[in-house]
């Protein structure tokens, strides 16, 4: 056997390259083209928060307060209070919602069950963040 004839002797060795790589250019381009038409990668951006709200019930009404968790934008996401007749947007003047914060409910029904809910800018996607049941 010539060992020079056997590395210069290539002809069975690019057709097989080249098939390997058409098949591959196919898959990725297959891949990326299927990401943008099925917007897989638009709700990756906004992920809930992670928040704890406490309720605090009294003769007046309602105080919601953001005890711990994430400072929510309020600029990219609605949070609103939910239950009884009310359905309130957070406080308008206010950008983020941090540790701390209190929004106060005029009146509420006993019994009922009073949400605060966090919803995308989009209205793709939304979460229960805390949940409470007025007294009786």
């Amino acid at each position: 056997m010539k060992l020079k004839q056997l590395f210069t002797d290539d002809s069975a060795v690019s057709p097989v390259i080249g098939v390997i790589l058409m098949v591959a250019i196919t898959v990725i381009l297959a891949a990326v083209i299927g990401t943008f038409v099925l917007n897989l990668g638009g709700s990756v951006s906004q992920t809930t928060p992670q928040a704890s709200f406490g309720f605090d019930y009294n003769s007046t009404g309602i105080n919601v307060t953001h005890e711990t968790g994430d400072t929510i934008d309020i600029s990219t996401a609605t949070v609103r209070i939910v239950g009884g007749d009310d359905d309130v947007t957070w406080n308008e003047g206010d950008q983020r919602i941090s540790a701390g914060d209190m929004q106060v409910l005029k009146g509420y029904n006993n019994g009922e069950t009073y949400r605060v809910v966090w919803e995308s800018e989009n209205g793709d996607n939304s979460a229960t963040l805390s949940e409470s049941t007025a007294p009786n």
